[in-house]
């Protein structure tokens, strides 16, 4: 087995024993703004990833057909995600076109639960708050660069 991208205009499938990972993040707001993922999804690829990962995008970008429906879909993924294997917070936040409100809630939500691994490139705005509260509760150091988050995030959700 491979890589398994699930995104989320997809059903979400059954899954048991499988290794997982959940690109927390931010979402392009603009059709121009190149989403980071399909880079995160490449790194997995090369460093022999064998495990579903959750994007919470479209396939073809964007969201879900339904606030309700990609929300949902997120939380679920999530969930298993915190249980089961690994969330991994990338933060490359631009306050214009991927401000990553979102993301801020779900890392409160997740870093505690000692299933989230969390970074953002230096220079990130507004990033120095969730820098505090991840070496305050896990006692780990924010990672710099994708590369290192992942390959650290595949050793979590095979450590399962």
């Amino acid at each position: 087995m491979a890589v398994e991208v699930i995104y989320s205009d997809q059903r979400l499938p059954s899954f048991q024993d499988e290794n997982l990972i959940f690109l927390a993040g931010p979402t392009p707001r603009l059709k121009f703004v190149a989403s980071w993922r399909p880079e995160a999804l490449i790194i997995l690829e090369e460093i022999g990833f064998d495990g579903m990962v959750f994007v919470p995008e479209a396939e073809g970008g964007g969201w879900a057909s339904t606030f309700e429906e990609q929300v949902e879909w997120e939380q679920e993924a999530l969930e298993a995600c915190s249980q089961f294997g690994c969330i991994a917070a990338w933060v490359p936040r631009d306050l214009e076109t991927m401000p990553a409100f979102t993301t801020n809630v779900e890392f409160g939500l997740y870093v505690e639960g000692g299933r989230l691994l969390y970074g953002r490139p230096d220079g990130s705005p507004k990033t120095r708050y969730l820098d505090w509260i991840y070496k305050d509760r896990t006692e780990g150091e924010p990672f710099s660069n994708l590369r290192d988050l992942l390959v650290a995030s595949v050793d979590m959700a095979y450590d399962f």
